[in-house]
């Protein structure tokens, strides 16, 4: 039985890989896609959604445009890191799917948790506005929920806007402090994500010559050579398949739980995760943080999936 699906996402070359997971694997069942400024204004990330599901043969899966900027600070995008409007390649013309629900997206992850009464997995794979507010509309929207999912934050890796800071919570940290402290995630951060690379030999093997293969290659490729020697990689991390990977497998990551805060005080602390792993607070735990992942386990289960939908491409 596949598992019910909804993706708040910032399109977004990982999150393209993220949604590739998410439409080609058999155990999951994408329900709905809403969408977020973060890689770039929400405008650009929900044409890039809907690109998308037509890429992926998605196209009847609602997308519910949602928030324009974070809750308190000044919005930030990443078409430095991703390309122009948001995302590398050339996408399908977005312009014959389907529109856009009139539903704003925090309102409609709420009418979806209510709808599976318990059975749908979220996975949140931008800044956290939409999700924030849906927790305002809907305090019990955690007891709503199968899994909850964010990609965000960092343990003890080192950030990759700040020192401290991850950029999904970077982006909005008032919204990141109040999901992480009221809707029980499980959060996975740089600690794994940044892990979460395929083998540049794969990288290189992709047949360019198919628009898939170009595609794909693009999407894997989105860091520069000054971000992989900052980060000593050898290829670019796909952050959000991560997240979408652990509904997959539970055992790619290792986790822990504990009481989570994000700051919101200073630049210094603006989207830090503080996580009590040793208990000193005497605060009980209000989530799951991953500390770890397995790489090679996260390598097989992303390259089977994505060799399937390259091989599914219309002859």
């Amino acid at each position: 039985m596949s598992t019910p699906l909804l993706i708040d996402a910032d399109p977004g070359c990982d999150d393209a890989v993220a949604l590739a997971l998410a439409t080609t694997h058999p155990a999951l069942d994408l329900q709905a896609i809403t969408t977020t400024h973060g890689n770039s204004t929400v405008a650009n990330t929900t044409r890039n959604a809907r690109a998308l599901a037509a890429l992926f043969d998605v196209e009847a899966v609602p997308i519910a445009q949602g928030a324009t900027d974070p809750l308190l600070v000044p919005r930030s995008t990443a078409e430095h890191i991703h390309g122009p409007d948001g995302i590398r390649g050339d996408l399908p013309d977005a312009s014959e799917t389907p529109a856009t629900v009139e539903t704003h997206a925090a309102q409609f992850i709420v009418d979806q948790a209510r709808a599976h009464d318990g059975d749908l997995s979220l996975v949140a794979l931008g800044p956290l506005t939409n999700v924030a507010l849906a927790a305002a509309i809907e305090p019990a929207l955690p007891e709503l929920l199968d899994e909850f999912v964010v990609m965000g934050g960092t343990v003890s890796a080192h950030g990759n806007v700040t020192p401290l800071a991850e950029a999904n919570f970077h982006s909005d940290p008032h919204a990141a402090r109040k999901v992480i402290a009221e809707c029980e995630p499980t959060v996975v951060g740089l600690d794994a994500t940044l892990k979460a690379t395929l083998r540049p030999a794969w990288i290189d093997a992709l047949d360019r010559d198919t628009d898939r293969g170009r595609l794909l290659a693009e999407w894997l490729t989105y860091y520069d050579d000054e971000a992989l020697a900052r980060y000593d990689l050898d290829a670019a991390p796909i952050h959000d398949a991560a997240a979408v990977a652990h509904l997959l497998d539970g055992g790619l990551l290792e986790t822990t739980d504990c009481h989570m805060e994000v700051g919101t005080d200073s630049a210094l602390d603006r989207g830090a995760l503080a996580c009590d792993l040793h208990g000193v607070s005497d605060e009980a735990p209000n989530g799951t943080v991953a500390l770890d992942l397995d790489v090679e386990g996260f390598r097989r289960l992303l390259t089977d999936t994505l060799e399937d939908w390259l091989a599914d491409a219309p002859s």
